[in-house]
């Protein structure tokens, strides 16, 4: 929250960006699991003479804030979500620190999956995938919360049911319109939870870890539709609502849904010269580019009924 300072409008917080740390937990059959998480914190406190009067004493060190990540991660003895050690985190800042109003904690687990040897899941052998989960938690010192899910770098592309027609032409335009393309995208995807408050949020351990896999699947599975017929794509634009709309018809606590696509390129071949083509392709062969690429970008949310 702004404040007025001699004669200025005054904003501030400080915190820690990319603290990384790993966590095992092993069972007594010498099942091991592991997460890696890359924590930022930022707090918003009541701090304002470590700016106006060089008087440091209500100021939680960063480097404090990055001990305290390993500090909580030791702590944890069950396996948890990235949701709930953001949402620990964010409480233990704004609880244990009269300072602290707000703490905003962003987490990205790295994608390390189990690996099979043999056709048998590996005790303690795994593998890097590929997109990763967000998380992000904003807890105030009242309990007020809101909590972000999400994914970065969730490849998807499909050989054929896509278009592009009808758009506007004018002297600049050289695109032609088709009913046959290639379509390929890497979705950045933010969910917000409605949940209020640290005390309404589910108790079930690992709950948010299933929504998460949960939600991906929704996303996935509507932009590819039936495994045999597929599902038409008129517009990038298209499929992303539908994805969105998806992903609120399914999951009730889900209040809002931000969706980035953008529509990266597959050219097809065309090899020829003044007496015509070189080769002769069917469109099989493409230059796959990763620039410039099209951009789109759009949220939906619940429309709150009125009292």
């Amino acid at each position: 929250m702004a404040k007025e300072v001699e004669g200025f409008k005054f904003e501030q917080r400080h915190g820690k960006e990319r603290v990384r740390v790993a966590r095992v937990w092993k069972n007594n059959q010498g099942h091991h699991f592991v997460v890696e998480w890359r924590v930022s914190i930022s707090l918003l406190s009541d701090c304002l003479n470590s700016y106006l009067r060089d008087d440091n004493s209500d100021i939680v060190a960063t480097d404090t804030m990055k001990n305290t990540v390993y500090a909580k991660a030791k702590e944890c003895s069950e396996i948890l979500s990235v949701e709930d050690f953001a949402i620990l985190l964010a409480k233990h800042f704004t609880s244990f620190y009269k300072q602290v109003t707000t703490a905003i904690v962003k987490i990205v687990e790295k994608p390390w999956e189990r690996v099979n040897v043999d056709g048998q899941p590996h005790e303690h052998g795994f593998k890097l995938g590929s997109e990763e989960h967000t998380a992000e938690a904003i807890v105030q010192k009242s309990g007020a919360l809101q909590l972000t899910s999400g994914i970065e770098g969730l490849s998807l592309l499909k050989t054929t049911k896509s278009g592009f027609e009808g758009f506007i032409r004018d002297k600049y335009t050289v695109l032609p319109e088709t009913r046959e393309r290639m379509l390929a995208t890497e979705v950045t995807a933010l969910w917000r939870y409605s949940y209020e408050s640290l005390y309404s949020i589910p108790q079930k351990p690992l709950y948010f870890t299933e929504k998460y896999l949960d939600v991906k699947k929704v996303i996935v599975d509507t932009f590819f539709g039936h495994p045999k017929e597929g599902v038409y794509s008129p517009s990038v634009q298209s499929t992303l609502y539908q994805m969105a709309k998806a992903t609120l018809n399914r999951f009730p606590d889900v209040a809002s849904i931000q969706l980035k696509m953008p529509n990266i390129h597959f050219i097809p071949v065309n090899l020829s010269n003044k007496d015509g083509p070189i080769v002769k392709f069917d469109d099989d062969v493409y230059l796959p580019t990763d620039e410039p690429h099209g951009s789109i970008e759009a949220s939906l949310s619940r429309i709150l009924s009125k009292m």
